[in-house]
């Protein structure tokens, strides 16, 4: 089995579907396939890294309650947004997105937490969280960039831009 026939076997696994044919937008539906397959799993990623954040914001105590609380109100609502352009971009592509628990967690890099860690390892589990994404994002640029998807590359460039910055004001929380 080639490469490209397994890509579009691996999407239409993921999203239970398979492409339409008549979408022509300058990009084979082999490379389709290939890059829904990468931006399933950024979209898994982001909607777990998401429901860590929520976690942590309803969940955080301590003497940094407030800011934290704030700050990781910001960053799920960054996130939850995130979601949606990254879903709307693999149907703009001929897939149904992913969008169920088990397909998040059959696709996603990112592991669950278990209980309510303290505030301080919420913060390392978000940095992990965030570099996580980037890492993701990062892999698919190959595939995205052989297939002249410039609108995915923009994306994922975004992407991995917002990651990289939350990871780097996270990581200055623990330094010092």
């Amino acid at each position: 089995m080639s490469k490209a026939t397994k890509s579009s076997k691996t999407a239409a696994k993921i999203t239970g579907s398979v492409t339409s044919s008549e979408i022509d937008i300058g990009i084979s539906e082999q490379n389709r396939a290939k890059i829904v397959a990468g931006l399933s799993h950024v979209l898994a990623d982001t909607y777990t890294l998401y429901l860590k954040t929520h976690n942590f914001h309803w969940n955080v105590v301590g003497p940094m309650f407030n800011t934290l609380h704030l700050m990781f109100e910001t960053q799920y609502n960054a996130l939850a947004l995130a979601v949606d352009l990254v879903a709307e971009r693999i149907r703009a592509l001929g897939y149904p997105a992913p969008a169920t628990y088990s397909d998040f967690a059959k696709l996603t890099a990112i592991s669950e937490t278990k209980g309510v860690p303290r505030a301080e390892e919420m913060i390392a589990l978000l940095v992990e969280g965030h570099e996580t994404v980037a890492r993701t994002a990062r892999k698919l640029f190959p595939t995205v960039d052989a297939a002249n998807d410039e609108p995915t590359a923009d994306l994922l460039t975004q992407r991995m831009q917002e990651h990289e910055k939350t990871a780097w004001m996270l990581r200055s929380l623990l330094e010092g």
